[in-house]
């Protein structure tokens, strides 16, 4: 999300005459509300206000200082603790062992680029690892404020239908596939509301993500992406041999379905991030394969700040959510979804129905907004904050 925001620090023109669009705070605020309105998945409705800029209120202001000489160095150093703690695990079990090479992949510069992770070892080495990587993940969860997490597993008899077309027949037939022979879920597939998510889901399960490849040689971040077995991807491509990331993910997912020692892989099928009260259209790329998904639902309920990780920089929020003292964290994890086999022919269909069944029973809003309007939107804010 980083790349798509602007620097919110850039001076704003010095005379009142350079700034003809708004006239008076007020104009501001009404056009900030009216963009609200149209993009309302992306819209922060805390007390931090548009892009975290406020205006916050005294008692906000009081408790941000304190919290800033308080909490945040001490949360600060401990995370950073932790971050090394795990790469120095990670890199002393994987010292002499060989990674993983997948199937080597050509760029359109000419450049081979093989997908290499230590997500297939095995053995205790492999043990250590994920269990390692799963506490600590909670305990960095905890550093942050999230000291409880509720979660729910709803069983199959609880939901409500999915696709209101379905016959009770077909209902029955899918209890009983998943009765008599359970199926391993190709992917586990969630709303993205933060990068705080991505911490979640490695404490809970541990899955495979998708990464740029940038990530990969990223200092200490690096080897623990591989350590998860990130499937890492250029999303433009120009050359016809470059499958891209649908193929990419499509492989991965039917190898985590067919087979139980392959990692599990953890996709956002809506993209991007959202408010948390929204869903947005899915992707089809964890839906390719047909294989049986684990819906996830994530909320973070707030009263000052929220945790959403939209129009707000990356420094800012990680500041704003080391100044609080609780922040909270809700998990809805729904039964494995088994595809029709009308699903498994049409893909999108397929999509829409889990999608459908994420909203309903995580009380979401339906929007068909995607990642360009959120771009349109966060260049639109700047322009007006800039003008302001």
């Amino acid at each position: 999300m980083e790349s798509e925001l602007k620097d919110m620090n850039s001076n704003p023109p010095s005379s009142k005459e350079e700034r003809p669009l708004l006239k008076s705070e007020s104009d501001l605020a009404a056009a900030i509300e009216e963009l609200d309105k149209k993009f309302a998945p992306y819209a922060r409705t805390d007390l931090y206000g548009t892009m975290g800029l406020g205006p916050f209120p005294m008692t906000e202001k009081i408790k941000l200082a304190v919290a800033m000489v308080t909490l945040v160095p001490l949360r600060f150093l401990l995370s950073m603790s932790l971050l090394l703690l795990y790469y120095l695990i990670c890199r002393l079990f994987t010292l002499f062992s060989a990674p993983y090479r997948g199937a080597e992949e050509e760029e359109e510069e000419g450049a081979v680029v093989v997908q290499e992770d230590y997500a297939h070892m095995r053995g205790w080495k492999r043990t250590v690892i994920v269990s390692c990587g799963r506490f600590l993940s909670r305990v960095l969860l905890f550093v942050f404020g999230f000291y409880w997490i509720h979660e729910t597993r709803l069983d199959r008899d609880s939901l409500m239908d999915p696709n209101p077309k379905t016959t009770s027949a077909e209902i029955s037939q899918k209890g009983d596939a998943a009765t008599e022979e359970p199926e391993r879920p190709g992917a586990i597939v969630s709303n993205h509301v933060s990068y705080l998510d991505i911490l979640y889901h490695m404490s809970a399960s541990f899955p495979s993500f998708v990464a740029k490849r940038s990530v990969g040689k990223l200092p200490l971040v690096g080897l623990i992406s591989k350590c998860l077995g990130c499937v890492y991807v250029q999303r433009e491509a120009k050359s016809p041999d470059f499958k891209g990331v649908s193929g990419t993910v499509n492989e991965r997912v039917r190898e985590a379905h067919r087979n139980k020692s392959a990692p599990t892989i953890m996709l956002f099928p809506e993209g991007t991030t959202t408010n948390g009260d929204y869903l947005l259209t899915f992707k089809t790329g964890a839906f390719l394969a047909g294989t049986p998904v684990l819906p996830v639902i994530l909320k973070y309920p707030y009263e000052r700040f929220s945790v959403a990780w939209d129009t707000i920089s990356g420094a800012r929020h990680i500041l704003f959510l080391l100044c609080q003292f609780v922040n909270h964290l809700e998990v809805i994890r729904l039964p494995v979804y088994y595809p029709s086999q009308e699903e498994k022919d049409d893909p999108k269909l397929y999509a829409s129905n889990v999608r459908r069944l994420m909203a309903t029973e995580g009380n979401l809003i339906l929007s068909d907004l995607g990642l360009g309007d959120k771009r349109i939107y966060h260049a639109t804010l700047n322009g007006l904050f800039c003008k302001s």
